[in-house]
């Protein structure tokens, strides 16, 4: 969603040198003004070339040396139908600034503080572009309480609201799109001179096109692949399409290309139409279309050279992505066709069966423990966890797809396979989403079960986001359904979450019984890796009520019972809650050696702001053990762990106290 590094301008960018012009001053921070312009907002149609054009003022003024601070990109998917919020936006904006995992703070008003307050430290120029935003309550809790920065915008409709110069973006005029043509058509062929010895059908070919950018490289395209034809012909096909779009003039380009694609384009072209995302990866298309995936890249890539589908690299993947536009012809194609409808309402089928098999698949790696069944799809952790990244967006959004009685077994069946994900990823925002469509789904069908699982996991997301009393009544809510549901192995993880919210409220001695209560549950059943996480968790409310011992015992419980089913990570976790109650009652050494133990966990995972919060742990107990040397050096590498995990508030404070020993 958001990256430091904006993306490329579109090839043959012509004909916005006036644009550019009215543009580039209000961008120069270093422009003298009685009234210094923080935001810019470029609005049109869709297509018309808002993106392109404000890539374009972007790159030319990183060129020139205007953000030496950096640029940071947003695609607000403002006309989807799950656009980008501004709370998910500032996730993926401080995320774009390197904060990212444990390190994001857990509530959204703590994430708006923090990225206000990086931008208000951020002595030198930057540059944010949040583009295709559809109401200025997008972009309006983003924007920098400084005149240091600037924000581009781009959005269909003329943002009003907000305190910026405005830039209406018009069409083309007609020697700029006649350009355009004969520059796309030369780009592929410097000998297709078609466009100088046909100016007259060019001019009218520009005229059908309404001038409209996006219109005219569709045609320049399908130009291309009938290279042997008039430009003539191809104007006596458009002239003759019925008008359906008369607002933006597109749809007579649009169904004169659709009609020209071989039946399997035209097909796949339908099919993409109807994905939750515009976005999709290559074997989510395949799976859409029922084909295989070699077949659907040729098919993809035909579709791409016709400018009906864009390709979007991704390191060494490439993803595909439609424009707003033709994802809404080709909808409506589907909508207008019964037999077309049905066939659409099969692939939906498929892709959703598709996405909860690889999904349970990622899932399974992700919870992945010595002693259990290999995975399948997925080699390793990295692996699921990039392709859940990668699939995020579509992945939520089939979900919502529950609404609908055709999918909802496998809509909140999928919805179950998301929550670790969202979960290592903190999108709270997402699974709050995920959860709340799961549960009214399933509460709709009578289905106890998925309810109380869609309640858990909801209440687990809300406490994360500092939503704690809603917390505590989802997970009332789970636990009272599965005990209704004879589910004694799913109730117990109700109360020991249950616990856990209740220790964030303050209510110590109601959280000892819920997780004493889950610990009991998980025994009677012989669950004993979730058993651990119940003595973890106690633990932790023990030393909070104040009873060290118990919670010593509490934690040691828990470290034995995930060293006897092989996870590491959460070994690791029992031993850095250990190492706390050991240094409160005197046995520093013993502490130090359990702060020891965690690193080894955390390092096998990569988890530097563990390890980080590990570091300082050891360093403190050595500094309680009078030993300032070790504990200056454990300070140190904590604050270069902090920082290998992206942050720098942690790794300053480590850092500070690390000079405190000097």
């Amino acid at each position: 969603m958001a990256t430091a590094a904006l993306p490329g301008v579109p090839p043959g960018f012509t004909g916005r040198d006036e644009d550019l012009a009215r543009l580039f001053p209000v961008l120069d921070p270093a422009a003298e003004s009685d009234l210094p312009v923080v935001i810019c907002a470029v609005s049109g149609l869709g297509g018309i070339g808002k993106t392109s054009l404000a890539l374009c003022a972007a790159h030319k003024a990183v060129r020139d040396g205007w953000f030496p601070g950096g640029t940071l990109f947003v695609d607000f998917r403002g006309y989807d139908a799950d656009p980008v919020t501004a709370d998910q936006a500032v996730v993926a904006l401080l995320d774009g600034m390197g904060v990212r995992g444990a390190d994001l703070p857990r509530t959204t008003a703590g994430q708006y503080g923090l990225y206000l307050r990086l931008l208000a430290d951020e002595p030198r120029s930057m540059l944010l572009l949040l583009d295709n935003t559809s109401d200025a309550g997008q972009v309006m809790p983003l924007i920098p309480g400084t005149d240091r920065h600037r924000v581009l915008v781009t959005s269909r409709d003329r943002l009003t609201d907000l305190d910026a110069q405005l830039i209406d973006l018009d069409v083309l005029n007609a020697e700029d799109a006649a350009d355009l043509i004969d520059r796309s058509l030369r780009l592929s062929d410097r000998a297709d001179d078609r466009a100088t010895r046909e100016p007259e059908a060019v001019s009218e070919l520009a005229t059908l096109c309404g001038h409209h950018p996006l219109a005219l490289r569709i045609t320049a395209g399908m130009l291309r692949k009938r290279r042997h034809r008039s430009v003539a012909s191809l104007v006596n096909e458009l002239r003759g399409a019925e008008d359906r779009t008369a607002a933006v003039g597109l749809r007579p380009v649009f169904e004169a290309a659709y009609r020209q694609l071989p039946s399997a384009q035209a097909r796949l072209l339908r099919l993409l139409s109807l994905a939750p995302a515009a976005e999709v990866g290559g074997e989510t298309a395949a799976a859409l279309a029922d084909l295989s995936v070699d077949r659907t890249f040729d098919l993809l890539e035909a579709l791409a050279a016709a400018h009906l589908v864009t390709p979007v690299p991704r390191g060494a993947d490439v993803r595909w992505r439609l424009h707003d536009l033709v994802r809404a012809f080709g909808a409506g194609v589907v909508k207008g066709d019964a037999g077309l409808w049905e066939e659409g309402e099969g692939a939906r089928e498929r892709m959703l069966e598709f996405y909860h098999r690889w999904a349970e698949a990622a899932d399974d790696r992700l919870r992945w423990l010595p002693g259990m069944p290999v995975p399948e799809l997925f080699a390793d952790r990295a692996g699921a966890l990039a392709w859940f990244d990668g699939e995020r967006a579509g992945l939520v959004a089939a979900v919502q797809w529950a609404r609908e009685e055709r999918y909802t077994d496998t809509a909140v069946r999928l919805s179950q396979c998301l929550g670790e994900y969202l979960n290592w990823r903190r999108s709270f925002d997402d699974w709050i989403t995920v959860c709340g469509v799961a549960r009214e789904a399933a509460h709709h069908t009578g289905n106890q079960v998925p309810e109380a699982i869609a309640w858990n996991n909801f209440g687990v997301a809300l406490r994360q986001t500092g939503r704690t009393e809603e917390a505590i009544d989802a997970h009332t809510r789970a636990r009272a359904l599965y005990q209704a549901a004879g589910e004694p192995l799913r109730e117990a993880s109700a109360w020991n979450n249950l616990g856990a919210a209740l220790s964030e409220a303050g209510r110590v001695e109601e959280a000892i019984d819920a997780h004493t209560r889950a610990r009991d549950l998980y025994q009677a059943v012989g669950a004993h890796h979730r058993e651990a996480k119940a003595w973890d968790n106690l633990g932790t409310a023990l030393r909070q009520a104040d009873r060290a011992e118990e919670a010593i015992d509490a934690h040691t419980r828990a470290r034995d019972l995930y060293q006897a089913v092989g996870d590491r990570h959460r070994e690791a976790s029992a031993w850095n809650n250990l190492g706390a109650p050991l240094r409160e009652t005197g046995r520093m050494e013993e502490a130090v050696e359990a702060y020891e133990k965690a690193l080894e966990g955390y390092r096998e995972f990569d988890d530097w702001y563990e390890t980080g919060r590990t570091l300082s742990n050891l360093a403190h107990a050595h500094a309680d053990a009078a030993r300032p040397t070790e504990a200056r050096t454990h300070y140190l590498q904590s604050a270069a762990a902090y920082t290998r995990a992206n942050a720098p508030t942690e790794a300053a404070a480590a850092q500070s106290r690390a000079d405190a020993l000097t």
